[in-house]
């Protein structure tokens, strides 16, 4: 019987764990070695692109690819880590419950928005953080041009002025003027704890932020937080009341609730601890990557982000490790000292830094030019040859 690494999900970790693990196997000449992908379906799903239109074009198939490189895709949910027995016991498609061995696992099942106990919020707003509740806005989004005009209809508060809150707002105006009309009075609100405008970014983007909202009409209400929504619209922590018909929630993410299945050490986020090979520390045939995994990117103290620009990498090294840890061979330490960032800001365009203290490089339609590239072909997994498939997933290929 063939050994079985396992890989719970089908994100950037998840794909880019299995081809990577793919590869050490081929360079091995082994083939007593099975390597499974377990989730709903076979697909990436471009997470990062969730607050622009048309979010139902936002996924790249991987059926053809897996088969290129030898992977096994089982579609299903996972329902549950049995880390003693080294099982998963999950659901499948025909929502028939089932059970899987590994002697190896790779948690790779991604986080989700975090929503607090704030009354309403559940009933009454929309994400953009799975492919379903994104589709599920802009369905609503198109829905109201049907529904007489309104200061309702044509406001949405964005919830949180974070990276995903940011490029929500800034793009929103110019959606709502298409959908609305060109003289519609639109008007887009972020509301934010920070006390000013991108503080959860840092000072050296700031000025791109404020100059796209100023551009787009985006307001910020700075300090403040919401308290609670109704269909009507949202109430502030200082009473205020602001009518809409579109809330948006961007404030935090969690990792996922598998993790909570696999005793270890977890940060704030519910991601559990690695060690330098991804390794969940305390477990001898678990690893985690991409959402799931606190992971150390150099010895500063920082550590990855949940962001496809540390899901990649970290992919690639723990699929390699996994496999090198089931054949004995030496794993490779993930590190990523280089951090950069790169803010869709709308029309206006995109600010681009680099280091955690994010230094501004590009601005403007500079930034929005690589923008582009990065969302249009860096993110998209290789195409289903396997040789090359194999070769874009050794874990040594220079991060920049």
């Amino acid at each position: 019987m063939k050994s079985n690494i396992l890989i719970i999900g089908a994100g950037f970790a998840g794909v880019w764990s299995a081809l990577s693990a793919a590869r050490l196997l081929d360079q091995a000449q082994r083939e007593d070695v099975r390597i499974s992908v377990l989730a709903p379906q076979p697909e990436l799903r471009i997470r990062p692109r969730f607050y622009e239109a048309d979010v139902h074009s936002m996924k790249a198939p991987l059926g053809e690819l897996f088969e290129a490189v030898g992977v096994h895709f089982i579609p299903g949910n996972a329902d549950s880590i049995d880390a003693d027995g080294r099982s998963v016991s999950y659901t499948d498609a025909q929502g028939q419950p089932q059970q899987i061995h590994y002697d190896r696992l790779i948690l790779a099942a991604g986080s989700q928005v975090a929503r607090p106990a704030v009354p309403g919020l559940a009933e009454h707003s929309f994400d953009v953080d799975q492919m379903e509740s994104a589709v599920r806005l802009e369905q609503h989004l198109l829905g109201l041009a049907a529904l007489p005009a309104s200061p309702a209809r044509n406001t949405v508060v964005v919830c949180g002025g974070g990276f995903t809150g940011i490029e929500t707002a800034t793009e929103m105006p110019a959606r709502l003027r298409t959908l609305l009309g060109d003289g519609s009075a639109v008007r887009v609100l972020v509301v934010d704890r920070g006390a000013r405008v991108g503080a959860a970014l840092g000072a050296g983007i700031t000025p791109s932020i404020e100059a796209a909202s100023a551009q787009a009409g985006v307001e910020w209400l700075t300090g403040t937080s919401v308290v609670a929504v109704d269909a009507g619209g949202v109430t502030l922590d200082n009473g205020e009341y602001i009518a809409s018909s579109t809330v948006i929630w961007t404030a935090g993410v969690k990792a996922s609730l598998l993790t909570a299945q696999v005793a270890g050490e977890r940060d704030g986020a519910g991601r559990l601890r690695v060690d330098d090979h991804l390794k969940v520390v305390g477990q001898a045939h678990i690893y985690a990557t991409g959402d799931t995994a606190w992971a150390a990117v150099d010895e500063l103290g920082n550590h990855a982000l949940m962001t496809c620009q540390h899901a990649i990498p970290m992919g690639r090294h723990c699929g390699n490790n996994a496999a090198a840890d089931l054949l004995g061979i030496d794993p490779v330490i993930y590190r990523q000292p280089k951090y950069v960032t790169c803010l869709d800001l709308g029309d206006w365009g995109a600010a681009y830094s680099e280091g955690w203290v994010r230094e501004l490089k590009l601005h403007g339609q500079e930034g929005k030019a690589l923008k582009r590239q990065i969302n249009s072909v860096w993110i998209y997994p290789p195409a289903a040859d396997r040789a090359l498939a194999l070769a874009a997933a050794d874990p040594l290929i220079p991060i920049v």
